[in-house]
Parts: C-alpha cells; structure tokens; sequence
C-alpha cells in the first residue's frame, strides 16, 4: 500500500503533570505527520495508516492511577464526523511508583514491522455506562466527541493488537481497529455466543483481522 504525506500535523500540548505521589509528564510525546506516527521510543518506529482515514488528534493521561497511556485516533468518517472504521493506537506503560506487568493469554499472534502482537476480536455494543468512567475506553469516546466526532452505530465489532515493548512487559503498544456492524446486517447479540448468526463470526471475525493488519505499517 502506497502512503503519501501531504500535510504535516504537530501534536502540541500543554505541558501538564499528574498530580499524586509521583509527576507523570503528560504532554503528547510522538509527532504526527499526515498518515504516519513518529515515536523515538517505545516504540522506536514510525507507524503509518491508509490514507481514507484522518487523523483526529492525540492527549495523553493517567491510565488507573498505575499507567500513563498517549491515545491517537485515525478515522474514516462523513462530513459529519460519523465514524464508521476507525484505528486507536495507544501507548502505555506502567509508571515507577508499582511493580505491574501485562499479562495477556490471547493464543492467536500476528507479526506487523517485526513485533510479536496479540490478536482478538469480538462484536461488542457500545454502551458508555458499562465499566469504569476513567476507562481508556470512555477517555477515548470523550476525546472523540470533543473532536466532533461521534461513532456512527452502538453495534460494532474491534480487532485489538497488542505487542509487548519490554522484556519486562510494563510497556506495550496497543492498535484497537473498529468497524460498525451496519453494512452486514447484525447486532453484536446476534454474533455473541448463542446469537442467532453465531455461526457468521468466525469468517467475519478473520475479515476483520485482515483488513486490521492490512491498513498497518510499522517502520522500525
């Protein structure tokens, strides 16, 4: 696939400081240039995206009161900034002030620019009251929003990627790849585990990974 920069974005941010028993700078560390991420460090790498997305914008924040994660949104949507794909790519690590590791069990693995990533996938309805307020998840549709942007149905289906930057697996880069449900005519509780088109999900769900992996390039 052939990226082309036309334009250059630089993510400014305040410098700001997580307040607590240890300062976490906050400001935006990577730089954005059109469709690419530059990182100098976890990852040294710059991460490219197709071009029918556009970037949406950066912040970086304190993840649980134990992690600082950096989230970047590349999105696919109308004048109206209804999403309907999107890549979030996200940054984390654990900080100083705990001895916390990740720890993910997913069996499948793909290989993207040399990195060992963990694959799942599953048909979920967007509801913002589940889980924590604080979640990344929640973070990343406030951000969205006051973007102007907005996903375009509740009932969508992600691919997450997620690779270990660290022998001792206190940092990774995660890639959360969404697509809405709309164009193929079911609702996640029709793909769950004993919804009616269950049966459809696994040859959905290895489409999903393909076209994941397929709009993403990792140069190290």
């Amino acid at each position: 696939m052939k990226f082309t920069i036309a334009f250059v974005i630089f993510v400014f941010t305040a410098v700001s400081f997580a307040q607590g028993p240890e300062k976490v700078d906050l400001t935006v560390q990577r730089k954005v240039k059109g469709n690419a991420i530059i990182s100098k460090e976890l990852p040294a790498a710059t991460l490219r995206f197709p071009n029918g997305f556009r970037y949406a914008g950066g912040h970086a924040f304190i993840l649980y009161d134990v992690a600082r994660a950096e989230q970047h949104f590349y999105v696919d949507a109308d004048a109206d900034g209804n999403v309907t794909r999107m890549y979030w790519i996200q940054f984390e690590g654990y900080l100083p002030s705990n001895t916390h590791a990740y720890d993910y069990s997913s069996p499948k693995k793909v290989k993207i620019g040399g990195y060992d990533f963990f694959a799942d996938a599953s048909p979920q309805k967007i509801d913002p009251k589940r889980g924590r307020p604080d979640s990344d998840g929640n973070r990343a549709r406030e951000f969205l929003t006051q973007k102007g942007f907005k996903i375009a149905s509740d009932e969508v289906m992600t691919q997450r990627l997620v690779a270990m930057l660290t022998p001792d697996n206190r940092q990774e880069l995660m890639i959360i790849y969404l697509e809405v449900l709309t164009p193929f005519g079911v609702t996640a509780a029709d793909l769950a585990e004993g919804g009616k088109d269950r049966s459809k999900w696994p040859a959905m769900a290895d489409g999903l990974l393909k076209r994941a992996v397929a709009g993403i390039r990792i140069d190290r």
